[in-house]
């Protein structure tokens, strides 16, 4: 057993008693029975006390272990709020209806014809971003046609000092429309050939352009061809192949 090997409380236990009608020199006969009783008790006494130790120490099933708390800490796995490192303020929702129609830049057509589609819905479509580098979000405002949600007019619009809009940008052709692509102003025009459907345009010009000296200036330009030869429903699709 662990613990009870050595030392002098090892030799009262493994130290052996005379054999019968013997007794140590210079001991009374009397007391070796009693010193023999004793030493049982107490070899009895160390192994149960040395089993209780063994049960104590093991692992798994059986008698918990004792003692002193361990001075790791415990880990305990919990989940963890995500602490906002700031607060976006959120852009202030504007009236693009309203400051197309007010506004003399735009072209007196498109003003007029400018009406809603179905109840109060107008052909409208307004993204909020940076494009300036004000402190206020600008505002990109398409004007589309009902029948055919056709662009037809693309504005942006800068926040000035007192809280009114200026207009900063305007393209008025046919099949217009502009989006924000990380910071930069994107104006996609469809080009259509003479026979081609409104669905089915020829090609597409992508022009990109940046906030530079308080005016947009042409970064970039893409133009690209259409494949004439899809995209007129016609044909039946092929039947799918059985694999092994």
């Amino acid at each position: 057993m662990r613990g009870l090997t050595g030392g002098g409380d090892d030799d009262a236990v493994t130290d052996r008693a005379p054999g019968p009608g013997t007794s140590p020199p210079g001991t009374p006969g009397g007391l070796r029975a009693p010193l023999v009783a004793g030493g049982g008790a107490a070899m009895a006494g160390l192994v149960a006390l040395g089993l209780l130790c063994g049960a104590c120490s093991t692992g798994g099933t059986g008698t918990r272990d004792e003692g002193p708390a361990g001075t790791q800490p415990v880990v305990r796995a919990t989940p963890s709020a995500a602490v906002p490192t700031g607060t976006a303020r959120p852009a202030p929702r504007v009236n693009a209806v309203q400051l197309v129609k007010g506004d003399p830049e735009v072209g007196r057509r498109i003003r007029n014809d400018l009406k809603p589609c179905a109840g109060d819905e107008y052909p409208v479509d307004t993204s909020y971003g940076t494009l300036t580098g004000g402190t206020a979000p600008d505002l990109v405002v398409n004007v589309m046609t009902c029948g055919d949600s056709v662009g037809i007019g693309t504005y942006v619009y800068r926040q000035a000092a007192d809280g009114s809009y200026a207009n900063v940008f305007a393209a008025e052709i046919p099949a217009v429309y502009g989006t924000i692509d990380r910071g930069d102003l994107v104006v996609t025009t469809q080009v259509y050939g003479a026979k081609d459907a409104v669905a089915f345009p020829s090609g597409e010009d992508v022009i990109t352009y940046r906030w530079a000296t308080d005016r947009f200036t042409e970064t970039d330009r893409v133009h690209n061809d259409f494949n004439r030869a899809v995209g007129t429903g016609e044909g039946d699709l092929p039947e799918p192949t059985a694999q092994n």
